[in-house]
């Protein structure tokens, strides 16, 4: 459908993208008249953060052969992101949804019923290629699209890694997982080596957010990532004790992606062999860039500033803050 770039990914992420519409105009979205396309998937937003921090990724899916999804996977891969894994589905759609935008909360609408990506399945995984690939990237969001989408998941955290990373983005959405087993989600989050979740989900899936109680129910994965939204994120990894970590203050624009941007972050770190503190500062750090804007994937902050940032002190780092004309010191 569109040029890669050459080589092998070191990142493949999974998942669905959608075509994204949000408001090109203030006011009550049922007075906006002229609304701005884009493009939006958990998976795809990491994929995409990650060219701009020097890891190369890889990006897989289903799009249906209609001109959204020529347009999502020309926009992701104009993002230094490998597609030629994406599959075009002849009869199904591309998904999309609508985002209302807004600092406190974005309620968002999707049309994602019957989708291209809805239809993948475990016989994608033959279709893979990992050589070269060092994290294989999922969430929660992708076993929520269909049974079919479930056996996929469940396929790739069933096959053999060697020295292959997975990692997991609970990103539980609770509208998704209506009348289906949320247990299901505990077990595959259990299968991964790295997981990802908010303590507010963590507490719909688990029945706790507490760093400690959660990762004596996830023995597993020797890696877990606790968010605790503007406060910052814990994270707890093999017998080391749990290392909190604070948010850097933002001047808040429009909350979606931060999620998948402190991902992207965190894994870039990790795979440079980052200590425990400056993997989750690099985590904070891409979030805040993202939270500055109304896309899901910000423009990433300047190297030189993030590392300034990330060598601060605990006092030097709690006096920044983030604003749309820079770092201030408060």
């Amino acid at each position: 459908m569109t040029s890669s770039p050459t080589g092998s990914p070191e990142v493949l992420c999974i998942g669905e993208s959608m075509a994204l519409f949000v408001p090109a105009e203030p006011g009550p979205p049922d007075e906006v008249r002229t609304w701005l396309r884009t493009i939006g998937g958990a998976e795809s937003n990491v994929a995409c953060h990650l060219p701009a921090l020097g890891v190369p990724s890889g990006w897989v899916s289903a799009v249906g052969d209609d001109p959204f999804g020529r347009a999502l996977v020309r926009e992701i891969a104009s993002a230094g992101v490998d597609v030629r894994g994406v599959v075009v589905d002849p009869t199904r759609p591309t998904g999309l949804y609508v985002k209302e935008s807004g600092a406190g909360g974005s309620p968002v609408r999707y049309y994602r019923s019957g989708s291209a990506a809805s239809g993948m399945g475990p016989e994608l995984v033959s279709r893979l290629d990992f050589s070269g690939v060092r994290v294989l990237h999922l969430s929660g969001i992708t076993p929520a699209l269909s049974d079919s989408c479930l056996a996929l998941v469940r396929a790739l955290l069933d096959r053999p890694r060697g020295d292959l990373l997975v990692s997991f983005d609970v990103n539980h959405r609770p509208a998704l997982w209506a009348g289906r087993d949320q247990s299901v989600l505990a077990e595959l989050a259990g299968k991964a080596d790295l997981v990802l979740t908010g303590d507010d989900e963590a507490e719909r899936v688990w029945g706790t957010g507490d760093p400690a109680r959660l990762r004596a129910l996830l023995p597993g994965p020797r890696t877990l990532v606790v968010k605790h939204g503007e406060r910052g994120a814990t994270l707890v990894e093999g017998s080391a004790e749990p290392l909190f970590a604070p948010a850097l203050r933002v001047d808040v624009v429009e909350p979606v992606g931060a999620g998948d941007a402190f991902a992207a972050g965190f894994l870039a770190a990790t795979l440079r062999g980052a200590d425990p503190l400056t993997r989750l500062r690099r985590g904070h750090l891409q979030a805040a860039a993202t939270l500055l804007t109304q896309d899901d994937v910000g423009v990433p902050l300047a190297e030189a500033v993030v590392t300034k940032l990330v060598r601060a002190d605990a006092d030097s780092w709690g006096s920044f803050r983030l604003t749309g004309e820079g770092v201030v010191v408060t």
